[in-house]
């Protein structure tokens, strides 16, 4: 079954807007554990508006399931998975004033940049996962870098989905499947929600992981954590 990551950010997000800690991150972390979550993500940004970099210390010495840190690999970003050494790390090409991911990396202009970064945190045992696009060429540079995995860009798919949904799966497929011929893993996120979730992983069989955190944070405030995080594991069944 492909793994459920929650990514806790907008949960940080209402904390950090009260100055206070509620919700506390570690204790909602914790429970999405609990509810059965494979996994939690967070996405530490320069002026840590949401998840703050004591939040990553302080989620390494509790979690019990895989820990997924995202991030645009900048010097200081580097120096904290060297110390956190989270499970895995998924490098964005985030600029420090993007709001959201919202591209993937060209693998082809930054490979060389790309190739000693992953050397580096791959040597002090971390999985290093690529955001990508889905285009073969992209995929292809992800795996001469030395990529464990890549994590596709979803957004163009969720935009597209209501309209023509097998043309908006149609690039993911095709590159899942080159993906698992060259040998390179595959991951997904953004935008992925309770409507779209399970005809994305019906039509990219290779899934293996998927990191959700806007849509299922909206989804808990309505039908409750819990019950969230169940009905989001159904659809990757």
């Amino acid at each position: 079954m492909t793994k459920l990551s929650v990514n806790i950010n907008k949960v940080a997000l209402i904390r950090n807007s009260r100055g206070s800690n509620y919700p506390n991150i570690i204790e909602v972390a914790k429970d999405c554990e609990r509810f059965g979550a494979d996994g939690i993500t967070v996405h530490p940004r320069p002026d840590q508006r949401h998840i703050r970099f004591d939040d990553v210390y302080s989620l390494k010495d509790i979690l019990t399931t895989e820990f997924n840190v995202e991030g645009y690999p900048s010097d200081d970003f580097i120096k904290m998975m060297v110390a956190v050494k989270p499970h895995q790390c998924t490098l964005v090409p985030d600029n420090p004033n993007t709001l959201t991911s919202d591209e993937g990396w060209d693998t082809i202009k930054h490979e060389q940049f790309l190739t000693n970064t992953i050397k580096e945190l791959q040597s002090y045992g971390i999985r290093v996962s690529l955001f990508v696009d889905p285009i073969e060429q992209l995929v292809e540079g992800a795996k001469k870098t030395g990529a464990n995995s890549i994590e596709f860009y979803t957004g163009p798919f969720a935009h597209n989905f209501s309209y023509n949904a097998e043309k908006a799966v149609e690039k993911y497929t095709n590159c899942a499947r080159f993906a698992s011929q060259i040998g390179i893993g595959i991951n997904a996120g953004h935008d992925l929600n309770l409507d779209n979730l399970k005809f994305f992983k019906t039509h990219v069989a290779e899934l293996l992981e998927v990191s959700i955190g806007h849509a299922l944070i909206t989804d808990a405030l309505y039908m409750g954590l819990e019950n969230t995080i169940q009905l989001y594991k159904r659809q990757l069944a």
